[in-house]
């Protein structure tokens, strides 16, 4: 019997699971393997710890593995692509392929379909498949130009905001969360902690923004509701280009950001419904680790 192995290595975490042709055989889930953050020791370790997890609960070797699909963001830099096939491959067997986060969670949501899949975690990018197999995304260029509508960009946003309502004298809760978050004191340490090289963790500011909107804080909820439209507007992108105007066509939303905040679900989906009527949003959950399972399984091809 073959084995097969796929992975989402996350911003935050990583998630593998362990199947059969037929059905999955196990899971696990560990700390995040993203080079960028934790380098190449860092990734071993934890891709290790996860993998050896969840081919313990299959019951299986982790050498037994006929063929894995790797997800992680930034996978479409070839460098990047390398060293986490070296890094996988020295723990299992078999062939190894590694693609972009964007592409195990749109197989996760429309398995062998089309459709679009909206990411909005740490980061952000709308990524896209239409019947002829023709691709597309947007967004997803890293947090100093991109990444619309993600938990960095809300941090960012939040942060603008709360600077520019200190300036004009309004109130708001989001500068209080400023100063906690950083622990700063007074202005002089607050605009070195927020230039600082490297900067700081905007996106740990995401859950004091989420709290803030829902004590109806209005520039709070000003900024969740834009990150919906911006996150829109990347999805509206991908459509332009893979299907007209009148053509029916399912997104899907994936990632912590829209989990966790209805108001960003909500203006995602009432911005792209405005501008594509015929679009589908849907509701489900979408696991991208399903997805890396999935396309593990398919015939040994380059995956989109």
């Amino acid at each position: 019997m073959d084995y097969f192995l796929g992975i989402d290595g996350g911003g935050t975490s990583t998630r593998c699971a362990v199947g059969s042709a037929e059905a999955e055989l196990g899971r696990a889930a560990g700390p995040t393997c993203k080079l960028a953050r934790v380098g190449e020791e860092g990734a071993r370790a934890a891709l290790r710890e996860v993998i050896s997890e969840a081919c313990h609960a299959a019951g299986i070797s982790p050498r037994q593995i006929a063929r894995t699909v790797v997800g992680a963001s930034g996978a479409g830099n070839a460098a990047v692509a390398k060293r986490l096939r070296t890094i996988v491959g020295g723990i299992v067997g078999g062939e190894i392929e590694v693609a972009g986060d964007m592409v195990i969670a749109r197989e996760a949501a429309f398995p062998g379909a089309p459709g679009v899949i909206v990411i909005a975690g740490t980061g952000s990018i709308a990524y896209g498949r239409n019947a002829k197999g023709k691709t597309a995304r947007a967004g997803g260029w890293g947090p100093l130009l991109s990444d619309e509508g993600s938990g960095e960009w809300i941090g960012r946003a939040a942060m603008r905001a709360a600077l520019r309502a200190f300036d004009e004298g309004d109130t708001t809760r989001l500068f209080g969360a400023l100063w906690e978050t950083f622990q700063v004191r007074g202005r002089d340490e607050m605009v070195a902690a927020l230039n600082a090289a490297p900067p700081p963790e905007f996106a740990s500011l995401f859950p004091r923004v989420l709290a803030a909107a829902d004590d109806q804080d209005v520039v709070a909820t000003r900024v969740l509701d834009s990150a919906g439209r911006e996150l829109a507007r990347l999805a509206q992108v991908v459509l332009c280009r893979l299907w007209p105007a009148s053509a029916p066509v399912a997104v899907a939303m994936c990632g912590g950001v829209f989990c966790i905040s209805g108001l960003v679900r909500q203006s995602f989906r009432e911005t792209l419904l405005a501008e594509r009527p015929g679009v589908t949003v849907l509701d489900s959950p979408v696991e991208p680790v399903a997805g890396a399972l999935s396309l593990a399984r398919r015939a040994p091809a380059r995956v989109r």
